[in-house]
């Protein structure tokens, strides 16, 4: 079969898949807007992986990366599909249904490979679907390993299926179920330093990469970052809105995590990652800095008002258009931190170019100003070769 029409075959599946789950959906009771939201973003991320997949197998069909999404965007639409079909046949307002227990069971591990698998796979392959060394394809050995026998003890091992409150009907029983459940200890203890494994492997093809394959790490890395930074800040901070909002934020970004890798794959504004790099960190450091000062001006005018007013609207106002002031001045100065510490060259060329129009004004010898200017043209641009050409004035 042709390689474009097996990836649309699959694309077409995916899509296919993404209907039963929110259908099955409507007939669980909603616990809030957090539910609707968190239904709105997986759909999100399953569908942009199949569809990210779709195109990149179609035009790179040797490019293990594509056919990668592809498969996780299938199995997220599986995985949920599954789980709500579970839920519903072993409710005693809508079950039982057909082969619910059954389908309960592939719910218990179909995630584990989808969620856990496919994003190890792809931080040690990314972008060009082979592993950096022979050293490296042996580190993926492993980790397949750990992770099919995570797999298989959570498919067999007796007890409870998770929140469905039935017995795994495949259970192993004896010997068999208790190596079960070591197997899964082990693998469960195995994961974190599986996962901090291939984020090394992306960190040393980071490094050691040049040019486009460079540009193309960037994209992804600053998707998988956003990624990481969302769900790890949803399990840090307090239960409530603010967890809610991370981990949706966190979902969010990883719907976009196969965009990114597919814009950075077929090279589409593949330089562009730069320039959006450097304003998330501007960005992010200015809102936390903001975000710290409201608060402590907020403690501290309270503390400083309180024997005058009982009203806190007062400190609030203060703070608010003290943190207003502080807006432009502080992001001036962030953006010149973070160029001098993470844009070195674009850093110095602006104080090169600085310095030479302070200059400017002053100097009036052509000869000393026309060295001077091929002077800053290659210390700035560094390019191949520098000539200046002088019109003459018409008599």
């Amino acid at each position: 079969m042709n390689a474009g029409r097996l990836a649309w075959g699959l694309w077409a599946l995916a899509m296919a898949l993404v209907i039963p789950g929110p259908v099955l959906l409507t007939a669980v009771e909603w616990r809030d807007e957090a539910d609707l939201l968190a239904l709105v973003a997986f759909v999100a991320v399953q569908v942009g992986m199949a569809t990210a997949g779709a195109v990149i197998a179609s035009r790179l069909p040797r490019n293990a990366v594509g056919w990668t999404f592809l498969a996780m965007g299938v199995g997220l639409a599986l995985a949920l599909t599954t789980s709500v079909y579970a839920e519903l046949g072993t409710d005693t307002a809508h079950g039982p249904l057909p082969a619910d227990h059954a389908v309960a069971w592939v719910s218990n591990w179909i995630f584990l490979p989808v969620f856990y698998g496919g994003p190890l796979y792809l931080l040690l392959v990314f972008p060009t679907g082979r592993f950096l060394t022979r050293r490296w394809m042996w580190v993926g050995v492993v980790l397949a390993s750990v992770v099919a026998l995570a797999t298989l003890a959570l498919a067999f091992r007796p007890g409870e299926i998770d929140s469905l409150e039935i017995q795994n009907p495949l259970a192993f029983h004896g010997s068999l179920g208790e190596a079960m459940k070591t197997i899964e200890e082990i693998t469960t203890f195995l994961a974190l330093p599986g996962f901090m494994l291939a984020v090394a492997g992306l960190a040393v093809r980071l490094r050691r990469s040049r040019g486009v394959e460079r540009q193309q790490l960037k994209w992804f890395t600053y998707a998988a970052a956003l990624v990481g930074a969302g769900f790890a800040g949803s399990i840090l901070v307090p239960a409530g809105w603010p967890a809610d909002l991370l981990f949706l934020m966190g979902l969010l970004a990883f719907a976009g995590l196969p965009l990114a890798a597919g814009a950075a794959i077929l090279r589409y504004r593949l330089y562009d990652i730069d320039v959006v790099i450097r304003r998330t960190v501007i960005y992010a450091g200015l809102t936390a800095t903001l975000l710290a000062s409201y608060l402590g001006l907020v403690l501290l005018l309270q503390l400083a008002l309180g024997p005058l007013t009982e009203d806190n609207g007062l400190a609030i106002a203060g703070s608010t258009l003290a943190v207003a002031a502080l807006f432009r001045p502080l992001r001036g100065r962030i953006q010149e931190a973070v160029d001098r510490r993470f844009y070195r060259s674009r850093y110095d060329a602006a104080r090169t170019l600085e310095g030479f129009g302070a200059r400017l004004r002053d100097q009036v010898e052509l000869d000393a100003l026309s060295a001077e200017l091929r002077g800053v043209v290659a210390e700035t641009m560094q390019p191949a070769h520098v000539s200046l050409w002088l019109r003459e004035a018409p008599r």
